[in-house]
């Protein structure tokens, strides 16, 4: 008998939901054992379901093809079958926080992609190198709940990954103000260059709603816990542009930033390969040995070389100089659909579990 925690994956026939499916096969702690997706999915083997729209670059694992779709919307079904869910689904931001909460009050903890809980106030937005100490705010909200090991947990949009993670290395020298400018891979909208033939050889300045997630979002992973909720840091004042650009996979941005203290360029990179936080210390399955690289070279980071930099779910930095404007600047790189949404989740899911909050049912 398996002694690993099973594992549904709410919305499992779209992109982040196959990308899901891709990086559990073989995960030492949790199997795949319930795929719900919508109603017209619903009843079909995965396989099936997914039919010709399977946008990994891996093959479907064998494990999942015969399972049998079940319907996301029947909440007690499927969390009866279920330790704990991914989520992924694809609705509106208010169904989403509903079957979300419904999830949870089955007593089925939820760890999701999704952006629809990013400010709910007693849900935990989590870089688990970061803010692994807000997962303390879910006995708050299961208190809200009425549960006793439901709750939602989410991680944040798949833009920030490549900045924030560099400026939370550098806090001790005080950044007040950072401009950043995002190009984004086409896989963060769900897409491949063959359902997006328009992309070919194009560049869109425009990405909705990522600005204000790139700007906000930061400063509540940077913030705390007071009275039973997360409040948001007050600085850096972050300013973004984003922009989507012709590559299938990975998010670069450059970024430039003012410190109150004035560190060396030494210092700065000292700090970057240094980085480690509760993913490293507890050795956690997914978890990066180095969360960030530092490369010396002119031209990188770059997609081709440096994406899957720690299988995807590190973070890679170059071109760190002196700016005649800000005090400095740099490029990093993240893999969007790896560290920046179904990865990013399932290392919090790994956090979860060693902090003991996703146990057997």
């Amino acid at each position: 008998m398996s002694q690993k925690l099973r594992a549904g994956i709410l919305g499992g026939t779209g992109m982040v939901g196959q990308r899901f499916i891709a990086l559990l096969e073989n995960h030492p702690w949790f199997e795949v054992v319930a795929i719900a997706a919508s109603p017209r999915s619903a009843g079909k083997r995965y396989e099936d379901a997914v039919g010709g729209r399977w946008k990994m670059d891996t093959p479907m694992p064998e494990a999942v093809k015969d399972l049998v779709v079940m319907n996301v919307n029947e909440v007690e079904a499927v969390a009866s079958k279920v330790d704990f869910v991914f989520s992924a689904v694809d609705m509106s931001k208010e169904e989403i926080k509903q079957i979300e909460e419904a999830y949870a009050k089955t007593e089925t903890p939820v760890v999701s992609n999704n952006s629809a809980h990013r400010w709910t106030k007693d849900v935990p937005m989590v870089v688990p190198e970061i803010n692994a100490d807000h997962m303390n705010v879910i006995e708050f909200q299961k208190k809200r709940l009425g549960t006793d090991r439901g709750f939602v947990a989410v991680k944040p949009n798949c833009s920030i990954q490549s900045y924030a993670p560099v400026l939370t290395a550098w806090m001790e020298f005080e950044p007040y103000e950072v401009v950043a400018t995002t190009y984004q891979a086409i896989s963060g909208a769900g897409k491949t260059f063959q359902d997006w033939p328009q992309m070919q050889g194009n560049v869109i300045p425009f990405i909705g709603g990522e600005e204000e997630k790139s700007e906000k979002e930061p400063l509540r992973i940077w913030g705390e816990i007071r009275d039973g909720e997360i409040v948001p840091a007050e600085t850096p004042l972050i300013t973004c542009q984003c922009v989507r650009v012709p590559v299938l996979n990975g998010h670069t941005a450059a970024v430039f930033v003012k410190f109150k203290k004035k560190p060396t360029k030494e210092q700065l990179i000292q700090k970057l390969t240094e980085f480690s936080g509760a993913p490293q210390k507890l050795q956690l399955p997914s978890a990066p040995r180095q969360f960030i690289q530092y490369l010396e070279e002119d031209n990188r980071p770059q997609v081709s070389e440096d994406v899957n930099y720690e299988n995807g779910m590190g973070v890679s930095v170059g071109r760190l100089r002196e700016d005649t404007v800000y005090d400095w600047k740099f490029i990093g790189l993240s893999h969007n659909t790896v560290r920046g949404a179904a990865g990013g989740a399932i290392l919090c899911a790994e956090l979860l579990k060693a902090q003991g909050y996703i146990t057997e049912k």
